[in-house]
């Protein structure tokens, strides 16, 4: 029998608070971020999960989520990979931004294309600019041809499977229980993947943070079943939450 899959959000960084795009910026959690790691983690030791392995990006908040998540289980032991292409969604021209002031200069209507088409990216971001991922260390050893300036979801989700393929998917299927800790967007698009759901749904899916989405898959890796730990309208609450953040500065 396959493991087990774990897909779970960071929790709160500063810039959701700040209600920013953030995309690759290496933000920082918050107080509260750290307690929705640790809450997570919580969850996950009620379930009686035993993680064989963990992955996550290359991003502080998703790293130090999963940290906390697996301290809190007493597995600080599990093998853990970061890799780049589970980063989140890179925003282009919009990291940074506020979102609901973004919203009042380009329209909600726009803003909601750039943030939730499925296969339209925001602005790029141009090649010079101090905060494109080609002048970050932590890629140094990547072709530049291979960094983004900006994404789509499509483009996130073309990102993001090799790296199933190649890494997550054999685990699984060698019956490990996996961990994954990324981002609300590199993770919508392992969920778009996973559950096949058509372009013009994934729109409405959202992500919510340090709640984990626990995965029964059969020996194909195809979904049997999947639910998040826990009270299940907190879940949809923190959902809704996420979905409402262009709208105001919540």
């Amino acid at each position: 029998m396959p493991g087990q899959l774990v897909l779970l959000r960071h929790g709160q960084s500063q810039w959701n608070l700040e209600n920013r795009f953030t995309g690759w910026v290496d933000v920082d959690l918050t107080e509260q971020g750290r307690a929705e790691g640790r809450a997570a983690g919580r969850l996950l030791a009620e379930e009686g999960l035993r993680f064989d392995v963990a992955y996550t990006s290359l991003l502080q908040r998703a790293i130090k989520t999963m940290w906390l998540a697996l301290d809190e289980m007493d597995q600080p032991w599990v093998d853990v990979t970061r890799h780049w292409r589970l980063n989140e969604r890179h925003y282009g021209g919009l990291q940074g931004l506020d979102k609901a002031e973004t919203s009042a200069k380009h329209g909600e209507d726009q803003v909601h294309v750039w943030r939730r088409s499925y296969d339209i990216p925001p602005p790029p971001m141009a090649d010079d600019d101090p905060g494109h991922p080609r002048f970050d260390a932590r890629y140094r050893h990547l072709d530049a041809r291979v960094l983004p300036a900006t994404e789509s979801l499509a483009l996130t989700l073309e990102r993001v499977l090799p790296f199933w393929h190649d890494a997550i998917a054999p685990d699984l299927k060698a019956g490990k229980t996996v961990l994954v800790t990324a981002h609300g967007n590199s993770l919508r698009a392992l969920v778009k993947y996973l559950d096949d759901i058509a372009d013009d749904v994934i729109t409405g899916v959202n992500i919510p943070t340090g709640i984990p989405q626990l995965y029964r898959l059969d020996d194909e890796l195809n979904v049997i079943d999947s639910r998040y730990l826990g009270d299940a309208e907190a879940a949809e609450a923190a959902a809704q939450a996420v979905a409402n953040q262009a709208k105001s500065g919540a």
